[in-house]
């Protein structure tokens, strides 16, 4: 099997790779906010059972987080509650959520409540203050520390492999079986210009924010 043939399937999978990626970025953001809001939470209930959902979601290993997603359905209804590829979707989810929170509730909780006051005694609302006043020094914070978590993102999509999801490295091992390993060592050529891409990218946008050095 040539070079191109391996390629072309290579990409089969790295289109998968950069599916989950991109589905686990759009859909845990948001919901990572709200899960910081919610450990933030002044009423207590809310904000103890926040914390240890965080807590023990941060501290099961993705890769178990996966398995449990989509074969503990099975076990308990005779059935899997999703596909496999949606099973991954979810663990994924609901994992870089609980990531996203706690870097989104650092970022919120840094800033100083006096340029809160600052910007009532400018007559600003809650709603200006806190978009023309704390958001982008909030996204200037929590930058890098969610780049570090994006980038680790996108070498944890080859965990969908432990139920058979056809990403990337998944797509190289089906190769083993002609004789051929070296498959496996060219998708790092598909990763490592994935995250340059994204190095990149980071690396405009903390340049774009420098101001707030000032």
């Amino acid at each position: 099997m040539g070079f191109w043939d391996v390629t072309k399937n290579l990409l089969s999978g790295f289109e998968q790779t950069c599916l989950i990626f991109a589905l686990t970025l759009v859909l845990a953001l948001p919901l990572g906010l709200v899960i910081a809001f919610g450990s933030m939470s002044k009423f207590k209930p809310l904000s103890y059972l926040t914390k240890v959902f965080v807590w023990i979601i941060r501290g099961v290993p993705l890769m178990l987080q996966v398995m449990i997603v989509f074969y503990v359905p099975g076990f308990l209804f005779g059935t899997p509650l999703l596909p496999r590829f949606w099973a991954v979707i979810a663990a994924f989810v609901i994992n870089y959520a609980c990531y996203f929170s706690e870097i989104y509730r650092g970022g919120i909780e840094s800033i100083s409540k006096s340029q809160y006051e600052a910007g009532e005694v400018l007559g600003l609302t809650k709603s200006q203050i806190f978009f023309k006043i704390v958001l982008l020094q909030v996204i200037k914070r929590i930058l890098a520390p969610m780049s570090n978590e994006i980038i680790t993102l996108v070498k944890d999509t080859a965990l969908a492999r432990i139920i058979l999801v056809a990403e990337i490295i998944k797509e190289a091992e089906n190769f083993i079986a002609y004789g051929l390993v070296w498959p496996l060592f060219y998708t790092a050529v598909f990763y490592l210009i994935f995250v340059g891409v994204l190095t990149l990218l980071f690396g405009f946008f903390e340049k774009k924010l420098d101001y707030f050095k000032a």
